[in-house]
């Protein structure tokens, strides 16, 4: 696997710890049964997602990447001050849609960033977009 290949799966694999993160933060504050079912639903697929990218990189001798700890404790601070005053589904579904757009400008920016990662590799990243795309659209029934 060359490096291209490694530094794009690290960053999928963080990508995807990332929003499992940011979706249990915010499924903490939803009082809407539908829309924490929603979000369950798509913690198990960014759990299942990260999953892959790290059995990949584990099986080329490599270690998963955890997302920063700064981008971390900003992300939690920063969901607890937002819902603070507003806890509804509408709220909570516009912030997850904003983290959604994230996840694909960023994994869009790591695939040009890493242009020379294999074919199987880009796949990957890919699914990852799809995946944040398929949540937004989801969640747009919450607004």
């Amino acid at each position: 696997m060359n490096t291209d290949s490694v530094m794009l799966l690290k960053e999928c694999d963080a990508g995807s710890k990332m929003a499992v993160e940011s979706i249990g933060q915010f499924r903490i504050y939803a009082e809407d049964s539908a829309l924490k079912s929603c979000l369950d639903k798509y913690i198990k697929k960014h759990e299942t997602y990260g999953s892959r990218c790290r059995k990949m990189l584990v099986e080329n001798n490599e270690c998963p990447q955890d997302p920063s700890k700064m981008a971390s404790a900003f992300a939690k601070i920063s969901t607890d001050v937002k819902m603070l005053l507003d806890k509804d589904s509408a709220k909570i579904a516009n912030l997850l849609i904003d983290g959604c757009n994230m996840g694909i400008k960023t994994t869009t920016e790591n695939m040009h960033k890493y242009s020379n990662a294999t074919p199987d590799v880009m796949n990957i990243a890919r699914e990852m977009i799809t995946l944040e795309q398929e949540m937004s659209k989801e969640l747009l029934g919450y607004l």
